[in-house]
């Protein structure tokens, strides 16, 4: 998810050379007429983001697209998992701070809540204890 998150955060951006690079290296591995394929569809994919109104919206929906076709090419070519990586890591030095993806893992056990926000805020106003089932639960 992280490569694909990348990617995505990095079309329209001054770093979008280099990850249209790395990504096309990625996937000679399928030979020329696939890479030649993948890099129509980056380009394809990036120009939809330029001329977008909300290109943020666009991104989002091209997320998925990105994972499933780096997922498909490292079930293929596992070996391809570390020069992802790599790449990942030199797109992310390159994109500006706001561009530069996040990711946030929370966990509840046990009961447990959780209330989490990236980039936001959480307001979370817990019931007394007695009200709301009396366990001072948040509502």
């Amino acid at each position: 998810m992280a490569g694909a998150t990348t990617v995505v955060a990095a079309m329209a951006t001054d770093s979008w050379t280099v990850a249209r690079g790395g990504v096309s290296r990625l996937f000679r591995r399928r030979g020329e007429d696939q890479r030649i394929a993948v890099e129509a569809q980056l380009d394809n994919n990036e120009a939809l983001i330029a001329r977008a109104d909300d290109a943020e919206r666009v991104r989002q929906s091209l997320l998925p697209l990105w994972m499933l076709e780096l997922e498909s090419l490292l079930g293929e070519y596992p070996d391809a998992a570390d020069e992802l990586r790599e790449l990942t890591e030199e797109i992310r030095k390159r994109l500006p701070e706001a561009r530069q993806p996040q990711v946030q893992n929370n966990v509840a056990k046990d009961n447990g809540q959780v209330f989490a926000a990236l980039g936001g805020n959480v307001i979370v106003h817990p019931a007394p204890p007695g009200q709301a089932g009396g366990t001072g639960a948040a509502r």
